[in-house]
């Protein structure tokens, strides 16, 4: 009896081994493989089903109901918009202010007319000669000239501005007891006069002959530059030279 169940266990321990594990792998292999097909099969078909079961029929009727206060307007049989009904809550008085009267020609005053656009044209100014119960009014439109402005920096002309009248600058008294010496240039507006209007300090070499530079130039004279047969406004540069004289 112990030698049977020796050689059991013996036979039982040789029959163990990679055959034994090759088999169980091939088997829990498929049963595995079947499961999880299974699992996806159902949840395949779960899902279309649910697709099926939320799909609505196209055709099916849909009846809704409404309350007769969310109805509106039945539609006009002559195909026009009725307009809407203001409703008065009160009663309004007519305005009696703007309402334009007939009155007869006969009751017409003719200190009330207005006179025509032709009449008033008929009417005479105001006489502006002398007399002797009242004061002349004279009016010259050419003693009114109008500022145009400061010309731009370059102005084509035909013939350019020549110097009529020349005036020397003071020289400062400062200047000449502390042996000062310097240039001025100054930039002048000559209009269409020749005479100059504006006088602007380019550069200097000492800020004591600015003052006497700029009232030399404005005393100035020149001969207006020619455009296209007329006067024309330019800038004219002109340089002041201050420098002692040798003793």
């Amino acid at each position: 009896m112990a030698e049977n169940k020796a050689m059991e266990t013996t036979a039982e321990k040789i029959q163990y081994g990679a055959p034994l594990l090759k088999r169980l792998a091939h088997k829990y292999t498929g049963i595995g493989l079947a499961i999880a097909v299974a699992f996806h099969l159902a949840g395949v078909g779960a899902y279309w089903a649910s697709q099926a079961l939320n799909r609505e029929d196209e055709n099916a009727p849909v009846v809704r109901v409404l309350k007769y206060s969310e109805l509106g307007p039945p539609p006009s049989i002559t195909n026009q918009q009725a307009l809407a009904q203001v409703a008065v809550s009160t009663p309004m008085a007519k305005p009696n202010v703007g309402i334009p009267v007939p009155v007869p020609d006969a009751q017409v005053s003719p200190e009330q007319t207005i006179a025509t656009q032709q009449q008033l044209s008929q009417i005479a100014g105001p006489v502006t000669g002398g007399g002797s119960g009242g004061d002349s009014i004279s009016f010259n439109p050419g003693d009114i000239k109008l500022d145009e402005g400061p010309p731009p920096d370059f102005v084509p002309v035909e013939k350019e501005p020549q110097i009529v009248k020349q005036v020397v600058p003071k020289y400062p008294e400062l200047a000449q007891r502390a042996g000062i010496e310097g240039r001025v240039i100054v930039k002048i507006w000559v209009d269409k006069d020749g005479k100059p209007h504006k006088a602007i300090v380019l550069k200097s070499d000492a800020e004591i002959f600015n003052q006497p530079a700029v009232d030399a130039a404005m005393q100035y004279r020149f001969t207006p530059a020619i455009m296209n047969k007329g006067p024309v406004a330019v800038w004219v540069v002109i340089p002041f030279t201050f420098k002692l004289k040798q003793q």
